[in-house]
């Protein structure tokens, strides 16, 4: 029995040496090791040894099984190993192949051109406030000066949902919200950036829906020389530092006095050219100093508070910038043309 059982312990090692995958590797285990194995087979046939080798074959019995046993984890280790290092090698990155171009998104020069102005005016000192673009007629015309049937309401045609509801035609009413907001009403430092709308005929100059940054104002020393050392700064951070501006009489219900702003051309530098249209001049913005019936609309006492309020076209700054011809190209969305900004 010692023969059989030295030479089925040498059977098995022989076998185990020959598995390559972990299912032969199980079928030899239970070959060899299983309830049905020889092995049990010898230690049935214990009881009909003489006594005296009894010990010896059982002892026998159980270093043949250890030494099975210790083969199959072996076995079973190289055949992990190596099934990890076929799929590292099927798996290996060639670090000397080019690199694929990824293609990232950039800010539409839309968004741009709002986030360059809303910087110059946090750099002053000024809060950004936003409010809906569906608005009441009381914050979009009459606390600013325009009673219905006033003849200046005219000027904006709009787009309303209701008697009173509307698409908001600037973004004055922010203002309004945010002076009426001001309980206490401490001096107001304030800009709105965000999306109006006007019933208008889209075409090369013209869109209903457009952008607007306003800013406003409000302090007890606040003069029209401020106004225009805030516009002179804005017009050279925009337009490049040797820019200058003038200031021409206009009329706006809501400020009083009113001005257009323009900048000197900054392609023929004041010298006339056709972006100029021979004048030197190019016109940016609207401003002025906030009317008295708009100060006390919202509560605040004109003899001791005074404002100024200015208002940019978003698409205008950034066509004068940029030298974009038609307005629609901000909106049809055409990569060919975002991707120059």
């Amino acid at each position: 029995m010692k023969e059989k059982i030295n030479n089925l312990v040498e059977e098995a090692l022989n076998a185990l040496d020959k598995a390559k995958k972990i299912n032969q590797l199980m079928m030899l285990k239970s070959k060899y090791l299983g309830k049905k194995s020889q092995f049990n087979d010898f230690m049935k046939e214990l009881k009909n040894l003489p006594n005296e080798e009894k010990p010896v074959v059982g002892k026998m019995v159980n270093i043949g099984k250890n030494k099975i046993n210790q083969k199959i984890e072996e076995v079973k280790q190289k055949i992990e190993k190596a099934k990890i290092n076929q799929k590292l090698k099927e798996e290996t990155i060639d670090v000397t192949l080019p690199g694929k171009n990824i293609s990232y998104g950039k800010k539409h020069i839309f968004t741009q051109t709002i986030e360059e102005i809303e910087n110059i005016f946090i750099g002053l000192g000024y809060e950004i406030k936003e409010g809906p673009e569906i608005e009441e007629d009381k914050y979009n015309f009459e606390m600013l000066n325009l009673p219905k049937n006033h003849p200046a309401r005219d000027m904006q045609d709009s787009l309303y949902i209701s008697e009173d509801i509307l698409l908001r035609t600037h973004t004055s009413p922010v203002q309004v919200r945010s002076l009426l907001e001001n309980a206490k009403k401490k001096p107001v430092k304030i800009i709105s950036p965000g999306r109006v709308y006007r019933k208008d005929d889209d075409d090369q100059t013209h869109s209903h829906q457009f952008g607007q940054v306003e800013a406003l104002v409000v302090d007890k020393k606040t003069s029209l020389a401020d106004l225009k050392g805030t516009l002179l700064m804005v017009a050279k951070s925009l337009f490049g530092e040797e820019r200058e501006i003038r200031l021409r009489p206009s009329y706006f219900p809501f400020t009083e006095p009113s001005v257009e702003v323009d900048v000197s051309c900054y392609k023929c530098n004041g010298s006339g050219c056709s972006m100029c249209k021979n004048t030197g001049w190019i016109e940016i913005l609207g401003a002025g100093m906030v009317n008295n019936n708009v100060l006390k609309s919202c509560g605040y006492d004109p003899k001791k508070y005074q404002g100024f309020a200015i208002g940019f076209g978003v698409e205008r700054i950034a066509m004068l910038r940029y030298g974009i011809d038609d307005i629609r190209l901000l909106y049809t969305n055409d990569l060919r043309f975002n991707s120059q900004f």
